[in-house]
């Protein structure tokens, strides 16, 4: 039973991480779904995962699509459930030109220490999704490793201000705090 007013869900692809962060809220509750993933138009794949996401939301709840994660965690006002962390940062990246340059641009630290803030001072319920990125595989290029580096690093801060962190494996949750 999660019991936390924070709880970070992590796993890896198709872990069921998704599923499982949705079936911790209340069904017939007013939650505010704030979905990261970007649409891109020269990608019908990934739209038709963004779309299977929403299509299985409840009726009640309402999707966000606001960047602004930071402001969207201080303002409270019922149940969140961000899905998740992964592209959100992956959004950052793009817009510093992360992967084009030599280091991290130093708005990113600061954009995810902002967020790290916000959920630790976080008003009300808190469900945070994540890919755990951080099992062994070393990424063959400067971006991969980039990627899971900062993900990395951006999940260990968070699951130190949430209350509750879970691993999801083949669908099977296991408690780490």
């Amino acid at each position: 039973m999660v019991t936390g007013r924070r709880t970070l869900v992590l796993g890896g692809t198709r872990s069921g991480k998704s599923r499982y962060a949705e079936d911790l809220l209340p069904a017939d509750a007013p939650v505010r779904y704030v979905a990261t993933a970007r649409r891109r138009e020269d990608d019908a794949e990934w739209s038709a995962r963004i779309d299977a996401h929403r299509a299985r939301r409840p009726d009640g709840w309402t999707t966000v699509e606001d960047p602004d994660l930071p402001r969207l965690v201080r303002a409270g006002g019922g149940p969140l459930l961000v899905d998740d962390m992964a592209t959100w940062l992956t959004g950052l990246l793009d817009d510093s030109s992360a992967w084009e340059s030599a280091q991290v641009p130093p708005a990113v630290g600061a954009e995810v220490a902002d967020l790290v803030d916000a959920v630790a001072a976080c008003p009300g319920r808190l469900v945070l999704v994540s890919a755990e990125v951080g099992l062994g595989v070393v990424p063959p290029t400067r971006a991969g490793r980039l990627f899971r580096d900062e993900l990395g690093a951006a999940n260990a801060a968070l699951a130190a201000v949430c209350d509750e962190v879970l691993l999801l494996v083949a669908g099977l949750p296991l408690r780490l705090k």
